[in-house]
Parts: structure tokens; C-alpha cells; sequence
């Protein structure tokens, strides 16, 4: 199983800059970055070359989205904005080698236009999608739960499914992230990882419903991680969690991945 890091979550004790070597030191050799854009990218390249790193996910700026506010990608009149952040992620993916990227739906507060918002989020991912096809990049989006974001447009396996049906581009991917999955569906997630196989482009994790390290919560870890080895998926598989204490004192789940998966054999 390949492991990654989200560095936007993990190592927070220390500057954004400084976490790529407490990553490596912990064993990853891959990260993720939510939002990288606060950082010089030629920084940000400095410090992957110099821990030898693989930076494999990014998201595409998302506007006002972090602060309670829709973001960008599905509201009706921000097509312009959405633009732009695309060509902002641009310059950081092809400067960092970043195969991912990640587009944030966002929020919609008014139920009454939210087929407005899924319309006009379908038609930006294309968009990104036919702007990064020829870079080899994938895109995804992912829903996230709507204890967390109210609102949120896009919260279930299910709608997740009716864009990647939707959607024109064979680069467009679900991104899974167990955590909100397993707030919003009522499902083993297990089950679910195993049936959408090949669909998804990327898997996030923490535990539910704390959002803690495996372990903090509820979620049986042992049966999602052996889900994951055994099925069609391929790609990385990325720790985003709120670490309950320091982030190196919450890494025994790594060690619980490597002898479950043994077991298991």
C-alpha cells in the first residue's frame, strides 16, 4: 500500500515549510497539500527534492470556501474565478510534478438553486479536465459531509457517482475520503471501497467521528485497509486526520497496516 502524508493536517507543530522533513523522517515518501498556494513554489520544490519527495495531491484554490463561504467551483456567475485558480494550480503542478488535483465543490445555501450549482459544477470540471488531460494529471472532486459543511453540494457516494457519469473526460476520478464517507453513508465502507474499485483516484483517511488518527474513533481500520489492498484501486493512500497528540505519536497505525496486510496474505 502506498502512504502518503497531508501535510496541511499532519506535523502542524511545525511551519508548512519544515513538515517535509518530518514527513520523511517518519517514514513517508510521498505528501499532499491542501492548499500549497501560501508558499513560493520554488520553495516548495526546494524542500521535495531535498527530503526526496513525491508531492501527489494538491487542491485547486477554492475562493472563500474555507472561510463559511460557497467557494468557487459550482457557483453560477464565478466561471471567471474558477479560471483563474485553475491557472494558478497550473503553475504549481507542473512546477512540483503534482499528478492530482483536487476540485473542491463548494457549498450551496439555497436547496432551491442547488441543480443550478451541480450544473455549473459539472461544466468547471470539464473544464479542469480538458486543462490538465495533456499534462497526464487526474482530476477529482470529493464530497465532503454536511455535519462539517452545510450545504455541501456534493456529500454522497451516490452523487459522486452521477458526475463521474456526467462528466465528458476520462481523467475525472472520485476522490474518497473515508472520514466523510463514513459520517454521510449508511453502508460498511469497506463494502463500498471494494465495489467502487477503479472509480476513485484517490483515498484520504481518518477516523469517524472524531476525524482523530485510526484508532480515535469508530471505524474498523483493519477491514477499510485490507478492502483497499484487495481491490481495483491503485493509487496513494493518504492520512488526513486531526492528530490527538503530536502527529510521530500517532503513527502506530502504520505499523498496524503493515502487520494486518501480512496477515492477511
Amino acid at each position: 500500500m502506498k502512504l502518503a502524508a497531508n501535510i496541511s493536517m499532519l506535523f502542524t507543530e511545525q511551519p508548512l515549510l519544515e513538515r517535509f522533513s518530518a514527513a520523511k523522517a517518519a517514514g513517508f515518501n510521498a505528501v499532499e497539500i491542501q492548499f500549497p498556494y501560501v508558499e513560493k513554489v520554488a520553495d516548495l520544490k526546494a524542500r521535495l527534492k531535498e527530503h526526496d519527495l513525491e508531492c501527489i495531491l494538491i487542491n485547486v484554490p477554492a475562493g472563500d470556501l474555507m472561510e463559511g463561504g460557497e467557494g468557487l467551483a459550482s457557483v453560477p456567475g464565478k466561471e471567471a474565478e474558477f479560471a483563474a485558480a485553475l491557472v494558478e494550480c497550473l503553475s504549481y503542478v507542473t512546477s512540483l510534478g503534482v499528478k492530482r488535483v483536487n476540485v473542491l465543490p463548494g457549498r450551496c445555501f439555497d436547496e432551491s438553486k442547488r441543480e443550478q450549482y451541480l450544473s455549473t459544477f459539472k461544466r468547471n470540471l470539464n473544464t479542469a479536465a480538458q486543462m490538465f488531460k495533456p499534462l497526464g494529471i487526474t482530476v477529482m472532486f470529493e464530497a465532503i459531509n454536511t455535519f462539517d459543511m452545510p450545504g455541501f453540494v456534493i456529500h454522497n457516494v451516490d452523487q459522486m457517482l452521477e458526475v463521474v457519469a456526467d462528466c465528458e473526460h476520462e481523467n475525472i476520478k472520485m476522490q474518497f475520503d473515508i472520514y466523510h464517507m463514513a459520517r454521510m453513508e449508511a453502508g460498511d465502507i469497506s463494502t463500498i471501497i471494494s465495489r467502487l474499485g477503479d472509480k476513485i483516484g484517490h483515498i484520504q483517511f481518518a477516523d469517524a467521528p472524531g476525524r482523530g488518527e485510526p484508532g480515535t474513533g469508530d471505524l474498523d481500520f483493519k477491514s477499510i485497509f485490507y478492502a483497499i489492498e484487495y481491490s481495483t484501486y491503485e493509487g496513494w493512500v493518504s492520512a488526513e486526520y486531526k492528530p490527538t497528540k503530536y502527529t510521530e505519536e500517532t503513527l502506530r497505525w502504520k505499523q498496524f497496516i503493515t502487520s494486518s496486510l501480512a496477515m492477511c496474505s
